[in-house]
């Protein structure tokens, strides 16, 4: 696909999801963070509904760095794999106290040296907390949807980014990041797309795809 196709693409379904934004709630850059990391294998909607009672009363780093495990083990046990994620989000909160003077960094190496924060989620933090996207953070959605259109052949997260970084032009960024999730989950779902009501149907290429 020709890059003046991707760019229609991205227009046409801007047009269609107006107001497509982020998911998550938050309030802070280290808010959407563990927010991020809590939806790993989790709805956004999930995360929604469990993270209101823990912002309320822990919200920092620090309070992060210091609670008793088991209490951030049992605040997130809805999300799922409850564990490993408090374990990496109680880690990560310690190291952004002593080695980031309690701010979330503010630059994608930084980011993924932190536990169980992957390229995924520092896109996501990048530009969604900063206002400053430097890829694609690809999700379920996403890559279905650039598998379906013929925009990459990958299964593989990293790889698909890649494919997409060709060809979608930077100022695009921000646009897929929301656009691709949204018609993911409105028009072009896993299992039953709404093919007749997709919008850039005529630009679909699914001979290529291999269901996600």
């Amino acid at each position: 696909m020709k890059q003046k196709d991707v760019v229609e693409i991205i227009k046409i379904l801007k047009k269609a999801y107006p107001d497509a934004k982020c998911s998550l709630d938050f309030s802070t850059p280290f808010t959407l963070l563990v927010a991020v990391m809590l939806s790993a294998q989790c709805t956004d909607e999930r995360v929604n509904l469990t993270t209101p009672a823990i912002f309320e009363k822990y919200s920092t780093p620090q309070d992060f760095a210091t609670m008793d495990i088991k209490i951030l083990e049992e605040l997130i046990h809805p999300c799922g794999f409850y564990k490993t994620k408090a374990k990496h989000i109680q880690e990560t909160a310690r190291i952004i106290v002593e080695k980031f003077d309690g701010k979330v960094p503010q630059n994608m190496k930084d980011l993924m040296s932190l536990p169980g924060v992957g390229r995924k989620t520092a896109n996501v933090v990048m530009l969604e907390a900063f206002s400053d996207p430097q890829g694609i953070a690809v999700d379920t959605h996403c890559m279905r949807i650039a598998n379906r259109m013929g925009l990459s052949r990958e299964i593989v997260p990293e790889k698909i980014e890649k494919d997409l970084l060709k060809i979608i032009p930077p100022e695009f960024y921000k646009d897929v990041n929301h656009l691709f999730i949204w018609h993911g989950r409105n028009i072009c779902t896993a299992r039953t797309p709404k093919c007749d009501e997709c919008p850039v149907a005529s630009y679909c290429q699914k001979r290529f795809a291999k269901e996600l």
